[in-house]
């Protein structure tokens, strides 16, 4: 055999049948190690850039408007080295390629650990858009979207300046994105790198083969067991980023007699603390695949992921604070019996199970139906006070600025004792809360402090059934259909009474009854309370699909449409809303239809151009559609499917050398709504409760129009065979198109319907989410002895706070009577409004490793080091709305340090990452 692997890289094949009249390239691809068939291996006779993937048996075949002549086949997959073998083809005859070798790359492991958020980051409004990466954690062999997972994600990145829940992101077919803000949440599959490498990428408008997908693409996760290469993988890692230790253990059979295969993966991560104060870390991973392969046609797998997890958050910062304690500071934590405990943790624990029937109902034609089911609790836990002062040692009224702005002129004496204060300590101080229970519980009284946990318990089943059919050579239809129905149970429980016996389930500040139904009702442990409800949400949809494929031509065309119903459903009657609390809801109904096509254009081997463009309306998410849940029954005002129209245009150029492509893009979002809760000062209106200007409110955003656009560019050249250079850049601009209407609600409103404030000025303002701008310039060297190292330095500009629209609402220059202020002045105003850009930086990575074979053992060790020259940069923040009005801004903010300054995120200091393996 390893003769003719030999001749064929000298292109000296027989003619198998001299009578065959078309012409035909065929073959087979086996593993160097294990001689087994390697399914999903790319094929492409470079010249016309035709390509085809191996199918399950590792088998291909091109028929149609072949080449003549010499030509180069080159062969690739990831986790292998590339070949390229010269090949003669012959009209009317059979090139029969059989067994061609691809050998493991064992020093192919950066793109398994590069990542430096952790999978909980990554679906955390809290973290400040970390999530904007999107489905970006997956090796892709487009360069700019590598260099933005494994170069631009720790700056808060968002490729082309849109969140995640424009990506969707699913598992053997079945979409995994939250019914409730539309995002995927990493962490219900997080630990398992090494059995969730199967996927396949449709980036931004391309086409899938099994969803219509959102204007950032899809990414499709295979978990089939028979799928998985027969062998297993040991990993240990330390970081000092997220989690300090991290263990993966994975094994496949492969196919084993009785047509049966099974995967499995067990992992564990965990640390005491993080890069930030008292973010512990502890999350185990499990993973089951098995598969029953019931004759050639048909087979049943059954898959199982179960990834319990819980960590201490950290908390976003004014920069009084961070000039006080360093980046690393976080208010949620103190010091009890000489532990660090953070009052803010999250918990996900979320199994996933699925079942799912692969049909080859003929060579052209298969069909897969799956049906999944999710279910668990999502908790997020943090400190009430309902009879005492806020526990936070962050807390505005204890900090120096807070001191100095003293109405009677700056108390420079308090102002100092209260910096050493929080110098000295400036944590939760837990025996403290301890004490005032026991004094406060003594008088007879209910629980001063609690720890209670928001918590929602969401059941979800998906069903869908996908269709992929080859018509021809040239041309594929495939569609499916879905259908998920939600239940969520969303409610407050108290985890923690801090010694008391008995907490009071209604308001004490404004003397409110949570439930009517059940009046000053005491809860224990355990016990639900503030807010209980369920929301309901039924999705049906579909998507058909037609690819044509030609030797010059490739051009595809897509439709889609669903119908989404959501249903609230009270289970409390609040006292202010008691007739808009209590019971179901009006069902609420949603149209959503999208149409998408793309073409590409080979001019010629080396250059390739290609055009997409989409348009889809969906329903808004669950998150932004009610107002007010945890109240009331009130839907956002007005409320429509959003708008998405986006467009992009590439120019791809290949060689033996350098590959790149530059694309240029546009995106526009139209009719969107954004729901936001703090708490406001400084309000107009004689709607507040007696005469108060100052409210917790929920801010709605109605109608918001925002638009993208931009460029971006990928770069690499491999001068040698050892030494390749990479460059990537992307340069937009993102903002909001449109004046939308904003309002408020708040239970401390005498009109349940809120206040109308009108039209927020927002038209141009830049939306916050990371750097707009970016760029990436660096090298890689691999040695041929299985060692390697690489370097980039990566430039970051354009990143924006996140503004407050209330401030731009008429309310900032209305007096309390409504009348606008008699010393306003609109050019102190104009710089008041100026949106704050945060300084550009630069962070440079280094990344190297080696490998060794020793007989059927493959082990190695990876290391980077991120921001090697300890960047202190800012990579997010929001304003307060606290000064809501024009002379409580202006006086804020001409104070040397601000009361109530913008609050910010950032970004890590050098850190480091070491993993260590063996593969068998």
């Amino acid at each position: 055999m390893r003769k003719s692997v030999t001749f064929f890289l000298f292109g000296f094949f027989s003619v198998l049948t001299l009578a065959a009249q078309q012409t035909v390239v065929k073959g087979s691809v086996i593993d160097g190690t294990t001689l087994a068939r390697i399914p999903n291996v790319t094929i492409t006779i470079e010249e016309t850039l035709q390509s085809v993937e191996t199918d399950a048996e590792g088998q291909f075949s091109f028929t149609a408007d072949l080449p003549l002549g010499d030509h180069i086949l080159k062969v690739e997959k990831s986790g292998y080295l590339t070949k390229r073998f010269p090949i003669i083809i012959y009209e009317g005859q059979t090139l029969d390629i059989s067994d061609m070798m691809l050998d493991i790359n064992i020093a192919d492991t950066v793109d398994l650990f590069t990542i430096t958020l952790s999978d909980d980051e990554l679906n955390d409004d809290a973290i400040g858009g970390a999530d904007n990466i999107s489905g970006l954690l997956q090796s892709s062999q487009d360069i700019f979207q590598r260099t933005a997972a494994f170069e631009f994600s720790a700056s808060f990145f968002s490729i082309r300046g849109l969140s995640s829940e424009n990506s969707t992101i699913l598992i053997n077919g079945i979409e995994m994105n939250k019914v409730y803000n539309g995002r995927p949440q990493w962490s219900n599959w997080g630990g398992l790198n090494d059995v969730l490498r199967n996927q396949e990428l449709s980036s931004n408008l391309t086409p899938s083969n099994y969803t219509f997908g959102g204007i950032l693409g899809s990414t499709n996760i295979n978990t089939r067991a028979s799928e998985y290469k027969k062998g297993g993988r040991l990993t240990y890692s330390s970081s000092d980023r997220s989690y300090t230790n991290r263990a993966i253990g994975s094994y496949a059979t492969g196919l084993m007699k009785g047509d049966w295969a099974v995967a499995l993966s067990v992992g564990k991560r965990w640390g005491d603390e993080g890069f930030q104060e008292a973010t512990f870390y502890d999350s185990n991973s499990f993973f089951a695949s098995v598969e029953k392969i019931i004759n050639d046609k048909q087979s049943l797998n059954f898959t199982a992921i179960y990834t319990p997890n819980r960590r201490g958050k950290s908390s976003p910062n004014t920069q009084e604070v961070y000039d006080l304690k360093g980046i690393t500071y976080n208010e949620y934590w103190g010091y009890q019996d000489g532990e660090k405990r953070n009052s803010r943790v999250k918990e996900v624990n979320e199994p996933i199970i699925m079942l799912n029937h692969y049909w080859d109902i003929t060579n052209t034609t298969t069909l897969n139906t799956n049906v999944a089911y999710q279910f668990g609790k999502t908790g997020n836990s943090r400190l009430d006070y309902p009879g005492g002062g806020n526990p936070n040692s962050a807390y505005y009224q204890k900090l120096p600025s807070y001191a100095l702005a003293n109405s009677n002129g700056p108390d420079y004496a308090t102002a100092y004792q209260l910096e050493q204060e929080f110098l000295k300590d400036g944590q939760i101080d837990w025996n403290r809360i301890y004490d005032a229970i026991l004094t406060k519980h003594s008088s007879g009284a209910t629980a001063a402090y609690l720890l209670y946990e928001d918590r929602n318990d969401d059941s979800q089943i998906t069903a869908n059934t996908v269709l992929i059919s080859d018509i021809t050579d040239h041309i594929t239809l495939n569609g499916a259909l879905n259908y998920t129905r939600l239940k969520s149970d969303n409610f407050a429980e108290v985890i923690d009474l801090l010694g008391a016996t008995g907490a009071l389930n209604m308001d004490a500040f404004d003397n409110i009854q949570y439930d009517l139904k059940n009046p000053n009702r005491i809860v224990s442990e355990g016990d639900r309370f503030r807010y209980n409800y369920i929301l309901e949400a039924n999705v049906i949809s579909g998507f058909a699909q037609a690819q044509f494929k030609y030797t010059q031509w490739e051009f595809f065309a897509a439709l889609s449409a669903a119908h989404t119903a959501y249903l609230r459903d009270g289970i409390y009657q609040h006292e202010i809303y008691p007739d808009n609390s209590y019971g179901k809801g009006e069902k609420l109904n949603f149209i959503g239809v999208g149409a998408k096509a793309g073409l590409t254009y080979k001019i010629t081997g080396k250059h390739v151009l290609n055009f997409n463009v989409g348009y889809l309306t969906k329903a808004p998410s669950l998150r932004n559609t009610y107002s007010n849940s945890r109240e009331n029954q009130n839907v956002v005002k007005n409320i429509s499917e959003e708008k998405i129209t986006s467009a992009d245009v590439s120019y791809i150029f290949r060689s033996s050398i350098v590959k790149a492509k530059l694309t240029g893009y546009f995106s526009k979002i139209e009719d969107a709504n954004e729901i936001s809760f703090y708490y406001a000062d400084g309000l107009s209106s004689f709607e507040i409760s007696e005469n108060q200007t100052s409210a917790f409110v929920q801010e709605i955003l109605q109608g918001i129009d925002k638009q993208h656009f931009g460029a971006e560019l990928g770069l690499e050249a491999q001068l040698t065979t050892t030494i390749k250079i990479k460059g990537a850049g992307s340069v937009g601009q993102f903002t909001y198109s449109n004046n939308p209407n904003l309002y408020l609600t708040s239970s401390s409103f005498t009109n349940p319907s809120g206040i109308d404030y009108g039209k927020a000025l927002l038209k141009n303002y830049k939306l916050a989410g990371g750097p707009q701008t970016a760029y990436s310039a660096g090298f890689e060297y691999r040695d041929p002895e299985y060692w390697w190292f690489g370097a980039t330095a990566n430039f970051f500009e354009n990143t924006y706070v996140d503004i407050s629209p209330l401030i731009r609402t008429r309310n900032f220059y209305s007096d309390a009577d409504g009348l606008p202020f008699n010393d306003y002045d609109a050019e102190v105003a104009r710089k008041l409004l100026k949106q704050e850009r945060f300084d550009d930086y630069m962070i440079v990575n280094l990344v190297g490793g080696k490998s060794w074979k020793i007989k059927q053992y493959y082990l190695g060790f990876f290391a980077s080091i991120n921001n090697l020259l300890d960047t202190v940069h800012k990579t997010g923040g929001f304003e307060q709305g606290r000064n809501a009005n024009y002379r409580e801004l202006k006086e804020d903010v001409g104070r040397d340090t601000p009361v109530f300054g913008s609050k910010y995120w950032y970004g890590r200091g050098a850190t480091y990452f070491l993993n260590v393996y063996v593969r068998f």
